[in-house]
């Protein structure tokens, strides 16, 4: 894939639940290699855009290539979506690990089903990325058995065993007791230190400043403000956005 393409980019797209204006015609890209935190009160459209690069929603209007693939048009196909959940990981709010699986069958079952993995190359592709987060002696484990650290950590685990050339975090620390999110947002900004396309939902500007290549605030529906992450929030343009920092003791 020629890196100097961008991994998505979304022109003028809208997205309506029945009247609910929810996407008000935005556009923008994202870089390979870049990552990108979208930020924003609840409401705005942020998790919905997250979820159209994806399409787990579909957009009304508007034109969205994400990794060469136009996912915009109606003649979208099954095996163009199969082809884009394999290049896309998402990584969600509430973990979405299967209950009744090991964390070991968890990360093997995509690898087999879709990748035409063999069981042993899908075991040692899982052994390999649960020792990156730090969870390879939980193989074994059930998600009951895990904090909800873990279970996200089993959850990006997953997600890069289909090796994915871009990872979608939706408000990934948002379910975590305080104590838990830093062990999941280290595993992020290791991630995001090796060069991994990331766009992250979040509202730890923390984590936003520190690991995020840019920032792109997000107001009932339209991208109101963006910029270098450094830049958007420790010096917001808008009363909006200070507004909404403010609510956060961020600035």
């Amino acid at each position: 894939m020629n890196n100097s393409i961008p991994a998505i980019t979304f022109d003028n797209i809208e997205k309506n639940f029945g009247s609910l204006k929810v996407l008000k015609g935005i556009s923008g890209e994202i870089n390979r290699g870049e990552v990108v935190a979208i930020i924003g009160s609840s409401g705005c459209g942020k998790s919905t855009l997250l979820r159209c690069f994806n399409r787990l929603e579909t957009i009304n209007a508007g034109h969205l290539t994400v990794n060469g693939i136009e996912i915009h048009t109606k003649k979208f196909s099954n095996r163009q979506l199969r082809q884009l959940r394999t290049q896309v990981g998402m990584v969600f709010q509430q973990f979405n690990l299967f209950p009744h699986l090991s964390v070991l069958e968890n990360l093997t079952l995509a690898p087999r089903k879709v990748l035409g993995k063999t069981p042993k190359e899908s075991a040692q592709l899982a052994g390999l990325y649960l020792e990156k987060v730090g969870l390879f002696d939980k193989a074994s484990a059930y998600p009951e058995q895990l904090s909800g650290g873990q279970k996200q950590r089993v959850a990006i685990a997953r997600s890069l065993c289909m090796n994915p050339q871009i990872i979608l975090f939706d408000e990934p620390t948002s379910a975590l007791d305080p104590e838990l999110v830093g062990e999941v947002l280290q595993v992020m900004q290791q991630l995001a230190a090796e060069g991994m396309t990331m766009v992250v939902v979040t509202h730890e500007m923390q984590f936003a400043r520190e690991a995020a290549h840019r920032v792109i605030f997000m107001d009932q529906g339209i991208v109101a403000e963006q910029g270098p992450a450094f830049q958007v929030i420790s010096h917001p343009q808008s009363t909006r956005l200070r507004t909404f920092l403010s609510r956060l003791n961020a600035v």
